[in-house]
C-alpha cells in the first residue's frame, strides 16, 4: 500500500499465493488494463491477468490506483514484480496510453511491449469518421489490411496503396501509429509468442466478470472479500477443465498415430486446436518448390477456390519447420500447412517435443512452486510434510479418477488397494 504524508491511504496492491503460484506456470505473456472505474473514490481497477493451459483467463493480481500518472504505475510494475520474485514477463499487452508506456520502458526492461489492437480500431473510428462516412469500400480495404496481411510487405503494400488511395498521405495521427505499427500490427505479432492474443480483450472479459461481484459503491474495505469470492469461482472453473481432461478421451477424427500422441498430452481445448489444424490439413496440398541441402521449401495450397498460397521452409535434418503464417511462434501449436507438409511429404506422423509447450499440457502445473508460502507463512520445500501430502494427493486423485469410471474398473482397485501392505 501506498500512504501520502497525511496517512492516508493511495494506491494499493494485493496477489494471493494462487495467483502468484498460477503466475510462475503462466507468466510468459500477460495482459495489464487500467480502464476500469470499480468504486465511489472512483479509483481506477488495474487487472494483471494471462491466459491458463485451458485457454482460460487467469489472474496475476490486481490493483485500486489514486491517480493514472506514470509514478503510479511504476510503483505498481516495480511491486507486482516483486511481488512476482522479480520475473518479468516476456510480452505485456496494454492499452496505448502515454503513462503506461513510459512505466513499462522503466521497470520492463528488454521486454515486447504489445499495444491492444482492439483499442487502436476503435480509435480509427474517431479519428478517420469522414473517410468511412465518405467511401464505403474503406472499411472493408482496411479491414483486410490489418487483417487478413500475414507479412510485413504485404502490410506495407496494402497500407501504402489505401493512403493514396483515400488521400491520407499527410495525416499526423495516422503517421505516428505507423511509426509503432511493429506494436500493434498483426503482421508483425506473428512471429512472438503471445498465447494468441493481440488484445486486452480478456481482462476486459474480467472486468465484466468482475461486476456481478463489485458495484459502484463497493467500499475499499470489501472490495478485497469480493475479488477473493470472484477468485474462486475462476479456480473452480479450471478445477472443472482438469477433471474433464484426466478423466475423459476425446474423439479422434483421423488415424493418424500424431492425433492420438496429442491427445494423450495437450488439455482438452488445446488439442481441440490442434485436431481443428490436423483435420483441416487435409484440404491442403503440398508442392516442393526448392530445395538447398537439407533445406526444402513447399508450396501449401487450398484445394478450394481459395487462392491464399503458404510457403513452408522444413529442415529434414533438425525435423524443423517454419510457415509463413507463423502460427505456432504466435500459438505454440502447429498449424495445418506445417501438418501438410509432416502428412504429405515427409511422413512424420509423431509428435515431436519440440513441437509441444508445456503450458498447453496435462502436466503444465506438474512443477511444484518452492517460494510460495503455505497458509502459516511458511515457505514450502521439498522436505516439507504439507509438499510431499500435496504431490500423493494428486497422483491418488488421478488413480481415483480411473477407478470410478466403472464398477468394474473401482471393485478392482479397492482389491489392489486392500492387498497393498501399507505398513512402513
Amino acid at each position: 500500500m501506498q500512504v501520502d504524508e497525511n496517512g492516508c491511504l493511495g494506491s494499493c496492491f494485493w496477489a494471493d499465493a494462487r495467483c502468484r503460484s498460477a503466475y510462475q506456470y503462466f507468466g510468459d505473456v500477460v495482459t495489464f488494463d487500467a480502464t476500469y472505474l470499480t468504486n465511489v473514490y472512483k479509483m481506477p481497477f488495474v487487472l494483471f491477468s494471462g491466459v491458463n493451459h485451458h485457454h482460460q483467463t487467469i489472474m496475476f493480481g490486481c490493483a485500486l490506483l489514486v491517480n493514472e500518472t506514470a509514478e503510479s504505475y511504476i510503483w505498481l510494475l516495480r511491486t507486482w514484480q516483486e511481488t512476482m520474485f522479480g520475473r518479468a514477463p516476456s510480452t505485456i499487452i496494454t492499452d496505448d496510453d502515454k503513462a503506461i508506456a513510459k512505466a513499462i520502458s522503466k521497470v520492463l526492461l528488454n521486454r515486447t511491449h504489445r499495444l491492444c489492437l482492439w483499442h487502436i480500431l476503435q480509435k480509427f473510428l474517431e479519428h478517420l469518421a469522414h473517410v468511412y462516412h465518405k467511401f464505403p469500400d474503406f472499411q472493408k480495404e482496411f479491414h483486410h489490411c490489418i487483417h487478413d496481411t500475414i507479412t510485413a510487405d504485404e502490410f506495407e503494400e496494402e497500407w501504402v496503396s489505401i493512403l493514396v488511395k483515400y488521400d491520407l498521405v499527410g495525416n499526423d495521427w495516422l503517421q505516428n501509429l505507423y511509426n509503432r505499427r511493429e506494436k500493434w500490427v498483426p503482421a508483425y505479432l506473428r512471429t512472438t509468442f503471445c498465447v494468441g492474443m493481440s488484445t486486452t480483450q480478456r481482462s476486459e472479459s474480467m472486468n465484466k466478470f468482475f461486476k456481478d461481484y463489485v458495484r459502484s459503491s463497493t467500499m475499499v474495505s470489501d472490495f478485497v472479500h469480493q475479488y477473493e469470492k470472484a477468485l474462486d469461482a475462476r479456480y473452480f472453473k479450471e478445477k472443472e477443465k482438469d477433471v474433464k481432461t484426466k478423466s475423459s478421451r476425446p474423439v479422434l477424427k483421423t488415424c493418424w498415430e500424431i492425433e492420438e500422441e496429442a491427445a494423450k498430452v495437450y488439455t482438452r481445448k488445446s488439442f481441440n486446436i490442434f485436431q481443428d489444424e490436423l483435420f483441416n490439413c487435409q484440404r491442403y496440398k503440398a508442392a516442393k518448390v526448392q530445395q538447398e541441402g537439407e533445406s526444402k521449401m513447399y508450396e501449401v495450397a487450398p484445394k478450394s477456390k481459395d487462392k491464399r498460397i503458404y510457403y513452408v521452409t522444413f529442415d529434414c535434418k533438425e525435423a524443423k519447420a517454419i510457415c509463413i503464417c507463423h502460427m505456432f511462434e504466435f500459438v505454440d501449436i502447429l498449424c495445418r500447412h506445417i501438418l501438410c507438409v509432416f502428412m504429405k511429404k515427409s511422413n512424420l506422423d509423431s509428435l515431436s517435443h519440440q513441437y509441444v509447450l508445456d503450458r498447453w499440457t496435462i502436466n503444465a502445473k506438474s512443477r511444484a512452486i518452492h517460494e510460495i508460502p503455505n497458509p502459516d507463512g511458511h515457505v514450502s520445500t521439498q522436505e516439507d510434510p504439507i509438499m510431499r501430502k500435496s504431490h500423493l494427493m494428486m497422483k491418488f486423485y488421478d488413480i481415483a479418477e480411473l477407478g470410478s469410471q466403472s464398477r468394474f474398473k473401482m471393485d478392482h482397485l479397492s482389491l489392489a488397494l486392500d492387498k497393498e501392505d501399507l505398513n512402513f
